[in-house]
């Protein structure tokens, strides 16, 4: 990495407007190519690792050794074959690699493949493979792979947000969609986009890119002239009528033969992959936008699933629950256990939620009288030194505590493990037109704000990110959300 310091100043046929130093800090060329050929390689090494232990532990459970001459064989054979099992469904792909849970689904199904691989190796090669050891072997593999890789793209996250391995971009559109990516792009660093340069079609005086320490070019027709100068390596084409059609193909020509990569966004904001699908319309590409699913096999799982975890959680949990209540009852701020409170579930069908009682118990009187120093920007109330707390209940919100009773919710079918947050009435009063759309689902006990920010985050980007999940729920993001639960949980930053 280094640090370039670029002059902008007024050209003719530059389309630069204005004159300000701005200090980049950006990508060689050729250096996003290298720490990603490294990102792959430490991949490779970090999977073959996985199988060699999957294959040693399995030996050792089923056999109770590991000097069994032709398991060993077959064992140091296992990791080539997981690799090329990885390879053939594409988990090295480097555009399902760093974001996104597409890299994991496909090594759950490189897992899948490998068992049937084996399977049918064992029965037409006669090669005798104990089954257990592929029931041992093959989940161990997986799992452990899912695993490595979650811990090596933490450890790249945490380099983008140290503004390193950036990808640099530059972005082609309106000013205004401009402005609003290259501020999403900021906040949200685990993309790992770093805009360096916006190509515009007028810039208007006073604008804000103008402060946004990027070069800003009014000129939307030398895109590729651009990125040579800036040495991009990405190219993201926001929705602009004034490029599109021949000259839309004609840049992405261009930029093949520069090497640089090529993005042009949709309209359809916090849309998924999965729910979009390319069909041709008489020659004309199309973009087909499937409906999201609210019933069915998956929403019936998803429910079964639900009840019978929180059933598992409140048996387990049991002593805990016990233990707090105790404290909570007997400890500071004496009264009942449980905090009781309507919310509005799905489908704005209202049910009693249970929650540990955190405040003293006039909190609800004191409440007008602390509402001009309300630190949340929407319609809830948040403070990050909340008078109203009790010592008990701040421990137990900054590790999530307070919300295991509402495992009971869950249990009743009222609530799912995961979904939008179950807001107040009086908040749904308040809410716009398009946030009564996070109502056609069960709130959760924990989802995707939580896990991306909790209190810290505005109550715009809260609502935002519920609308994502409501409108892009699976299985998948279910089990993902829970497994990042434990993390924000444990980093305990924005409960309060």
């Amino acid at each position: 990495m280094t640090t370039v310091h670029i002059g902008a100043s007024s050209k003719a046929g530059h389309g630069v407007r204005g004159h300000r130093t701005t200090t980049l800090t950006r990508t060689l060329p050729g250096a996003r190519t290298r720490w990603e050929s490294r990102y792959v390689k430490s991949l490779v090494l970090s999977d073959g690792a996985v199988g060699l232990v999957a294959a040693l532990v399995a030996l050792k459970v089923i056999f109770g050794r590991t000097d069994l001459v032709e398991y060993v064989a077959f064992s140091l054979s296992l990791p080539t074959i997981w690799i090329i099992a990885l390879f053939a469904n594409r988990a090295y792909d480097r555009r399902y690699l760093f974001v996104g849970n597409d890299e994991y689904q496909r090594v759950l199904h490189s897992g899948l493949v490998l068992a049937a691989v084996i399977g049918l190796a064992s029965y037409f090669l006669h090669l005798g493979v104990a089954r257990g050891y592929v029931v041992i072997a093959v989940p161990i593999v997986t799992v452990y792979g899912i695993i490595s890789r979650y811990t090596l793209r933490r450890r790249l996250h945490r380099a983008w947000a140290q503004g390193k391995c950036l990808r640099q971009v530059v972005v082609v559109g309106h000013e205004s969609s401009v402005v609003a990516l290259t501020r999403q792009l900021r906040h949200e660093r685990y993309h790992g986009l770093g805009v360096v340069a916006a190509c515009v079609p007028a810039l208007r005086t006073g604008s804000p890119l103008a402060g946004m320490g990027i070069l800003v070019y009014d000129n939307i027709h030398q895109v590729s002239a651009v990125v040579g100068e800036v040495g991009a390596d990405m190219v993201v084409v926001l929705s602009c009528p004034e490029l599109e059609g021949a000259e839309l193909r004609r840049l992405a020509w261009s930029l093949e033969n520069q090497k640089v990569d090529l993005m042009v966004a949709s309209a359809l904001f916090d849309i998924a992959n999965s729910r979009t699908t390319i069909r041709p319309a008489d020659g004309l590409p199309m973009l087909h936008l499937d409906h999201p699913r609210f019933t069915g096999v998956g929403r019936l799982v998803k429910n079964i699933t639900d009840r019978v975890l929180a059933a598992i959680a409140l048996t387990l949990l049991a002593p805990l629950l016990l233990a707090c209540a105790l404290m909570i009852r007997f400890g500071n701020g004496r009264g009942p256990a449980l905090f009781r409170q309507v919310r509005v579930g799905q489908h704005r069908r209202e049910f009693v939620i249970y929650k540990f009682r955190t405040m003293y118990t006039d909190a609800e009187d004191r409440l007008q009288d602390l509402r001009h120093l309300n630190e949340h920007d929407g319609v809830l109330f948040k403070m990050k030194n909340d008078p109203r707390v009790t010592p008990i209940g701040r421990w137990l919100r900054r590790y999530s505590i307070d919300e295991l009773p509402q495992l009971i919710n869950v249990l009743k079918g009222e609530m799912s493990l995961v979904g939008p947050r179950p807001p107040l009435d009086s908040e749904v009063d308040q809410y716009p037109a398009d946030m009564h759309r996070r109502l056609v689902v069960k709130p959760g006990l924990t989802g995707l704000w939580q896990v991306s920010g909790r209190s810290d985050l505005s109550w715009e980007e809260s609502m935002r990110l519920d609308l994502r999940y409501v409108e892009n729920w699976s299985l998948t993001l279910d089990v993902v959300i829970l497994l990042r639960t434990c993390t924000a949980v444990l980093r305990s930053s924005g409960a309060y």
